[in-house]
């Protein structure tokens, strides 16, 4: 094998190599059973077992508590930012949102379609550099729940803790930093996040809902976007992206392995250290977009002096090996995503890469 590159991408993200080899390793033959797991029927017992088992493992590795549902869905997250208020949100009630950045706006601008919303609170007015103090969270009367996007994989803002919503469900988009980090899921009416940053390939959506919340579910809403179709025939009502759940199982395996959630955040607090000391040892050289304590643990968000400079940055990385650093075409900038799977390896090359940038170019 050649080797592999620096993959510092925002999703579809890096996949640990050991998961890989695994799965090639089983990509004809499944198990002796003479078929690739993409072939064979989501009927059949070897994938029951393989929906059964991934189930398992996420509510191992998360601490999910009895009286919730683990489902995996298609769509991506934007379709559940859809999903939500079509399940949750009643004529009269309020959809409650906190705004810190793209993808907490894309929610927010979905639920506008089912009903009435109102934002709980905004960092807006500080450019997304950080999330609402939980103090100044303020939910509407009536509230049907309380949505927060648990890291902006754009801004690189991520909650350092959650809010206690009360009586009001809370919900959480964690599709950039699902299991960077230990999370009491019991604070969660439902948390959902697409697999392609921190659990495995894109193609599955993984949800877990508190059983609860089925109750709220209407019965006009289309088959396919009624939660309480996956949950009554275990996520099997169609086909699945049965492949993806293969993946996911892999990447659970491959972290409960590695010693779980605690040991992922240790792992990713040492690995971003590395590059958020070479942004602050620089002397204003790279500037961090987001106030320190809202630093997120998967996606490094900085700049530097002019988008010239940048552009030299990205294309120097790239013959470099690494790959991703450009920040969303939406902010510009530069970014490194380190997801669980980022290796160690990586963020110390890429810190050394950035002094020696620097030392050229300073």
């Amino acid at each position: 094998m050649g080797k592999r590159a620096y993959n510092f991408n925002a999703g579809p993200a890096a996949l640990p190599l050991e998961v890989l080899q695994r799965a090639q390793e089983e990509f004809v033959d499944y198990k002796g059973i003479g078929m690739s797991i993409m072939e064979i029927s989501h009927r059949s017992g070897e994938y029951e077992q393989v929906n059964d088992e991934t189930q398992s493992l996420l509510k191992e590795l998360m601490g999910i508590p009895d009286g919730y549902k683990v489902l995996f869905l298609q769509g991506g997250a934007s379709t559940q930012f859809a999903m939500i208020p079509m399940n949750f949100l009643k004529a009269g009630q309020v959809a409650s949102y906190v705004h810190t950045g793209s993808w907490a706006e894309k929610a927010i601008e979905e639920a506008k379609q089912f009903g009435e919303t109102a934002i709980a609170a905004s960092s807006e007015a500080d450019k997304f550099t950080r999330i609402p103090a939980l103090s100044d969270i303020k939910l509407a009367p009536n509230s049907a729940y309380l949505h927060i996007t648990s890291n902006e994989t754009i801004g690189g803002a991520q909650y350092p803790e959650y809010p206690d919503s009360g009586n009001v469900p809370l919900i959480g988009d964690m599709s950039s930093d699902i299991l960077c980090r230990p999370v009491d899921v019991s604070k969660f009416a439902m948390i959902y996040a697409g697999a392609q940053k921190n659990l495995g390939p894109s193609g599955v959506t993984v949800v877990i809902l508190r059983e609860d919340m089925l109750s709220l579910v209407p019965k006009n809403i289309p088959t396919m976007l009624s939660y309480a179709t996956h949950a009554k025939n275990n996520s099997l009502y169609n086909t699945p992206p049965a492949y993806s759940v293969y993946m996911v199982n892999l990447v659970l395996k491959w972290i409960k392995e590695n010693g779980g959630a605690a040991a992922m955040e240790q792992r990713n607090r040492e690995k971003t250290a590395l590059i958020y000391q070479a942004i602050d040892n620089s002397g204003g050289f790279y500037r961090g977009v987001v106030a320190p304590e809202y630093r997120s643990l998967m996606n490094i968000t900085f700049r530097m002096e002019n988008e010239e400079l940048e552009k030299k940055f990205v294309k120097e990385s790239e013959q470099q090996g690494f790959v991703g650093l450009k920040g969303h075409r939406s902010v510009g900038g530069l970014r490194a995503s380190t997801y669980n799977a980022v290796p160690y390896e990586a963020c110390k090359a890429l810190a050394e890469f950035m002094a020696d940038f620097q030392k050229r170019n300073g």
